[in-house]
């Protein structure tokens, strides 16, 4: 039997069975079916879908693990590389390639350590029945630093095949965000060997890293390619207010420190104001801040009513942001799961169409039926 075709009987299964526990909600578009496939995760960072209909998912701490389509957790991988544990590091994002059912090869990110401090990594592996093989650093942010704040991070292959990925800039105010041949606050672009594309914006440029895309970012924690315009979505944390949304332009600066809609967590303001001229605005900003965490677009027909929203995870406000969009801008936004009390730390289109939510309190991974037309 065909394994997608047994994943969704499965489902169906475990619906009937109670293996997996169902209840439906309201939403301002119709009734939501929520599903929770499994729980007892220790502090779940990301989510990737495996081609068999099994999940694959990062724990903080540094583990990665299979969850069965019917939700039992497998045991931990062996071949992870050390990871930084500590305050906001570890094990951090993961994807596939998109040749994954011929290569088997996946790529993540991790808070990394060095000599000189932690380092926000991306590497490669080829996932192996139990482990991973033939790891391989493509990338480390430079220079380290003694710091567990602010690693970002998350991974997009874009339509030109590249890897897109966002470094936080570590909590550090000393305006590195700004600074080229830094890439503390910035989006990079590398090729899936770890090599640097020819067109990048910065080549060539003696006070600039190569890899740098975008630059003047805060702690970005989502990343998402916008399947209808092929624009590159981000999201990034701001301080006291400013969580903003940017869509993400070759070259362009976002502003963090200089300008931001956030304030001191203690009150003052920071940098020079909200406006800049060089300087992005970003698409949409909260205040005060929701810490969002995981960003992702529906846009398959099973999506029904929801076809063409974003959706952006919260950790600090406990919820999923339904935000539609129109002639681009947020036009709209409605707050879901907020009455669940637990921290969103990764939303994901899946390949069912569904909406996959990964909360990190009660290390659940849910599935959202969107509702119908």
């Amino acid at each position: 039997m065909n394994r997608d075709v047994f994943h969704g009987l499965g489902l169906a299964l475990m619906l009937v069975t109670g293996l997996a526990r169902a209840e439906r909600i309201d939403s301002e578009l119709g009734p939501v079916e929520v599903t929770t496939i499994t729980s007892g995760l220790r502090s779940p960072w990301a989510v990737a879908f495996l081609p068999d209909g099994r999940y694959l998912v990062t724990e903080r701490a540094g583990t990665m693990r299979i969850v069965e389509a019917d939700g039992t957790l497998g045991a931990p991988l062996a071949g992870v590389p050390a990871v930084y544990a500590n305050n906001q590091g570890g094990l951090l994002d993961v994807v596939l390639d998109p040749d994954f059912r011929s290569n088997r090869t996946i790529y993540f990110s991790y808070a990394s350590p060095g000599k000189d401090g932690a380092h926000t990594a991306i590497a490669s592996a080829r996932l192996e029945p139990g482990t991973l093989a033939n790891l391989r650093v493509l990338f480390r942010q430079t220079p380290g630093h003694d710091s567990g704040a602010h690693f970002g991070s998350r991974i997009v292959i874009g339509r030109d095949g590249f890897l897109y990925a966002t470094i936080g800039e570590r909590g550090d105010y000393r305006e590195r965000a700004q600074q080229l041949d830094k890439t503390y606050g910035k989006v990079i672009r590398i090729g899936r060997d770890g090599s640097i594309p020819g067109d990048n914006p910065f080549i060539g440029r003696k006070d600039a890293n190569p890899a740098v895309w975008s630059y003047g970012h805060r702690n970005p924690q989502g990343l998402a390619l916008n399947p209808f315009t092929g624009e590159l979505f981000e999201h990034e944390h701001g301080p006291k207010g400013g969580d903003e949304i940017n869509v993400i332009r070759k070259g362009a600066n976002y502003g963090w420190p200089v300008i931001t809609y956030g304030r001191e967590y203690y009150g003052p303001k920071i940098g020079e104001g909200t406006a800049k001229p060089g300087m992005e605005q970003p698409l949409h900003y909260w205040d005060p801040s929701i810490a969002p965490s995981g960003m992702a677009f529906l846009s398959k027909d099973a999506a029904g009513a929801w076809n063409g929203h974003l959706f952006v995870g919260a950790l600090k406000f406990t919820l999923v942001a339904r935000l539609e969009l129109k002639d681009g801008k947020v036009v709209h936004e409605e707050r879901l799961l907020a009455d669940q009390g637990d921290r969103v730390r990764d939303v994901r289109e899946g390949p069912d169409g569904a909406l996959y939510v990964l909360t990190e309190s009660r290390g659940r991974l849910l599935r959202l039926q969107p509702p119908a037309r």
